[in-house]
């Protein structure tokens, strides 16, 4: 074999091949599809989502907006966040709200306080209204045994429902996007990103999150292995005490269904230390919608969840 045979291309790193396949995935769906929307909570996989759209698009502006499906129990930090994001990229934001369809009478309130299940028919909704034909989100396999189950491009029908035995193959990096009016695809481009890719992906990248993603003071209370901040939307009952501890979040969503984690972990390095000896997925950890029952997870995403 001759010198100029051998090739002395080093192999990409894990990130590096992550962020290849990620950028590809959106790409293809950005070619393919008429009017793509990516589904933007603030939080840290939807921002990573954000970030790998605009170096997919670079140096023009992501092609695409934004939607956020507004639960009315949001943290404020949150909210900050994604107007300021959207503002920051000089994208479209739209925003559909829970507590439209519980003051005009089309949801009501659960029992339990949580509206994360809520968000299922204003999200189908907007995305009908919109004429969005491909939804991206950050959902990622290593969350959930439902989300492991999915393709990266997913098919929903007409009502916006998931059959997880009528998927398409995947072979080769190979995206079957067909569809007929009415139905839409859920594009999920960090599938195959673990959290403690995530985490090591914003650091390379410096990207921004939310403060309460760092570890911060904040009055909680322990509920079932978890600590809720107090507010309006999760107060304690009567033999639950208040206490003031470093605490910070794996996950952000509804605040009468999510909790925070004893942490110490105040910056990114401290962040990545703390992920990579954890034994308990960040959903496991901290949301408790999650643990209604062991398909719970896989139940919303039939009726149209993300």
């Amino acid at each position: 074999m001759s010198i100029d045979q051998i090739d002395t291309r080093a192999p990409l790193s894990t990130l590096d091949a992550l962020e290849s396949e990620a950028i590809h995935i959106i790409r293809e769906v950005v070619a393919e599809f008429e009017k793509p929307v990516l589904l933007f909570s603030g939080g840290k996989d939807s921002v990573t989502v954000l970030h790998l759209a605009a170096k997919a698009f670079w140096p023009a502006k992501v092609p695409f907006g934004l939607l956020h499906v507004d639960s009315g129990h949001n943290f404020d930090e949150i909210l900050d966040f994604r107007d300021r994001t959207a503002q920051k990229y000089g994208i479209d934001l739209s925003v559909a709200k829970v507590q439209d369809y519980i003051d005009d009478g089309r949801l009501r309130e659960r029992p339990d306080g949580t509206r994360n299940v809520l968000q299922t028919q204003p999200l189908i909704d907007a995305i009908a209204a919109g004429g969005y034909d491909a939804v991206f989100g950050g959902a990622r396999r290593d969350e959930d045994k439902a989300r492991a189950k999915e393709r990266i491009l997913s098919l929903r029908d007409e009502f916006g429902q998931w059959d997880p035995n009528n998927q398409r193959p995947e072979l080769w990096n190979l995206y079957n996007g067909r569809h007929v009016p009415g139905e839409h695809v859920r594009v999920f481009p960090i599938s195959n990103f673990t959290e403690l890719d995530v985490w090591s992906y914003i650091a390379r990248e410096n990207i921004e999150l939310p403060s309460l993603y760092y570890a911060h003071e904040r009055e909680v209370f322990e509920r079932d292995g978890m600590w809720w901040a107090t507010g309006e939307f999760s107060a304690p009952r009567e033999d639950e005490t208040v206490v003031t501890k470093s605490v910070r979040y794996r996950t952000v969503g509804d605040m009468s269904c999510t909790g925070a984690v004893a942490s110490e972990a105040a910056d990114i390095d401290a962040v990545l230390a703390e992920v990579a000896v954890t034994t308990v997925t960040e959903r496991g950890a901290t949301r408790a919608d999650d643990r209604i029952s062991a398909a719970a997870m896989e139940d919303r995403k039939k009726d149209g969840y993300f």
